[in-house]
């Protein structure tokens, strides 16, 4: 279905040494753009006697989707790119990679250089236990007492779930939580009780 996302259910890190520079890659599921941003902030300061501390991050999904990569003074492309391409390349989401090097006093040259930080923060997204999530939409909806009992049934019978319930004097609202790919289908099936109001929020 549409309505799935693969993301990381638990950090994990990996380390590469290359013509003596040490690489060190975490990578981390984010909620968000901002808490990806505070946690590449952390690192840098963590590892605040590193040369470069760069970092990728993908949030959302569809349309939505929002990617950064960051070089940190490394040549243009040499880092974020590759870090993002591997991201990408698994399908993620909600996922953030930093890269932490050391320089060695060995210059790479941009393609080992890129070939390194793709390297590590690879392994460390392979490391990574992930997880499928489901995408789900909510939407509240007014029903007549008389017509709680169907609505309940329907709601039930696309695998819904009713988060809340509250009540007025002649009627239940329901607040339902469904798959997003569901979403429809349940709104024009419960729309068939003619005296049902769909709430906005």
């Amino acid at each position: 279905m549409s309505d799935t996302y693969l993301t990381l259910k638990q950090p994990a890190e990996a380390q590469l040494t290359e013509k003596r520079s040490r690489f060190l890659a975490f990578v981390h599921h984010v909620a968000d753009e901002a808490e990806a941003k505070a946690l590449a902030a952390q690192y840098k300061k963590k590892f605040y006697d590193a040369r470069h501390v760069c970092y990728a991050y993908v949030v959302g999904y569809g349309a939505r989707q929002v990617t950064r990569a960051q070089d940190d003074g490394e040549p243009s492309g040499t880092a974020g790119r590759p870090i993002l391409g591997q991201i990408v390349s698994r399908e993620l989401t909600y996922t953030l990679a930093v890269v932490v090097r050391y320089f060695g006093g060995v210059k790479l040259g941009t393609g080992p250089l890129g070939v390194a930080y793709k390297t590590v923060a690879g392994e460390a997204l392979d490391l990574a236990e992930k997880e499928t999530c489901i995408l789900k939409a909510q939407f509240r909806v007014e029903v007549p007492y008389a017509d709680a009992d169907v609505a309940m049934r329907f709601v039930r019978e696309a695998g819904a779930d009713i988060s809340a319930r509250d009540y007025t004097a002649t009627t239940t609202v329901l607040t339902v939580d469904v798959r997003l790919d569901d979403e429809a289908a349940l709104r024009e099936r419960l729309g068939h009780i003619l005296s049902l109001i769909f709430l906005k929020d």
